[in-house]
């Protein structure tokens, strides 16, 4: 059967990096949690360039958007502190429940949720951990259908500026605040997963990092690394009116 994936976007690429647009429902890399999965990221990647790929940071199974690998271990330390410290600034894109408020911040430590497999020489017992993220809301929509208990569906696109990067920030955050993210099969709403799913097009998550700004660690030069929407998500802002909302090289997939 011909996988879905056969080539992953290359968003940037020299002697030391490359980022490339990972799709949603592709993994990073090997894990517990999907042991039936065959394909993964760091290996596409690996396969496509011809040479090993040392990942960066993380990004979940269902999110789509930048993915940024170093090509050497001396690479991906020199990367890795700028992550470590929280110097890479990150911009995603969210459709959530219900109207937030214009703007907010989300100060709430998160207890890290690991993975048997990847996870299994961290500290079980860690205390949870300081976790910042930054959202604006850029557009809303109310729909004539009635999901929950109200005759009418409201919901936000939201711009989130996570300043740390714990496992499930943006997931876990806006459910803390009564605004899960559409697609959220963990921290959101079936009644609400499943109207979109069946009746909107769009079974997918829908969360997408779609900017990723970091100094190149060897040339000192800043990076501003861009993924476009998906068509799912695509779609999906052209019938809620939505698109004036992003910029234009956040929609060029459609």
């Amino acid at each position: 059967m011909t996988h879905p994936y056969q080539a992953l976007p290359i968003i940037f690429f020299d002697d030391y990096l490359i980022a490339i647009h990972k799709p949603s429902g592709l993994l990073v890399h090997r894990s517990m949690i999907d042991r039936h999965e065959t394909r993964f990221a760091l290996q596409m990647v690996r396969d496509q360039i011809g040479q090993r790929v040392y990942p960066l940071h993380r990004l979940d199974k269902p999110t789509s958007g930048v993915l940024l690998f170093a090509l050497s271990p001396e690479i991906a330390k020199l990367a890795g502190e700028q992550f470590q410290i929280n110097a890479v600034k990150k911009t995603y894109l969210a459709v959530v429940r219900g109207i937030t408020p214009d703007e907010g911040t989300i100060n709430r430590p998160l207890k890290e949720q690991l993975d048997k497999m990847t996870d299994k020489r961290a500290d079980q017992d860690k205390p949870a951990q300081e976790a910042i993220t930054h959202y604006r809301r850029l557009n809303t929509v109310e729909l004539p259908v009635s999901i929950d208990r109200y005759p009418t569906s409201r919901y936000s696109l939201v711009a989130a500026y996570p300043e740390t990067g714990r496992k499930h920030q943006i997931r876990r955050h806006m459910k803390h605040i009564a605004h899960p993210i559409i697609g959220d099969a963990k921290h959101g709403k079936g009644k609400h997963n499943r109207y979109f799913a069946e009746s909107l097009d769009a079974g997918r998550l829908l969360l997408a990092c779609t900017e990723m700004q970091l100094m190149h660690p060897v040339t000192g030069e800043p990076l501003c690394l861009q993924a476009p929407l998906d068509p799912v998500m695509v779609h999906l802002f052209k019938r809620f009116q939505w698109e004036n909302s992003i910029p234009l090289q956040w929609r060029d997939e459609a």
